[in-house]
């Protein structure tokens, strides 16, 4: 069985036992996190999408750790203008194990 769920602005397909990395969520190392915005579940020919979110639906997962994303450099520069600017970013991540997937 797999779901779409819904995090962060973005949508991950995800089934039992997946881990995987998104924006950052509330909560230590442990913790419980149950995905409500499910878009679609379902295996095989029985799949039920949802308008825009299938009802009684949830994933739950579980909180493997927070972590931060490589660094990014973003370089401007406006040449024989003697202007450039160097920014750097690194995005904060959850790491999350998915445990189970339930869909009414």
């Amino acid at each position: 069985m797999y779901a779409v769920i819904k995090t962060g602005g973005k949508q991950y397909r995800v089934s039992k036992d997946d881990v995987l990395q998104i924006e950052r969520l509330e909560g230590d190392a442990g913790a419980t996190i149950e995905f409500t915005d499910v878009l679609m579940v379902g295996e095989g020919s029985s799949v039920k999408v949802g308008s825009p979110i299938v009802s009684g639906a949830k994933v739950t997962a579980e909180l493997v750790e927070q972590t931060r994303g490589p660094k990014l450099i973003a370089f401007k520069k406006r040449r024989r203008k003697n202007s450039r600017r160097k920014r750097g970013h690194r995005q904060d991540l959850s790491k999350v194990r998915i445990t189970g997937i339930t869909g009414a």
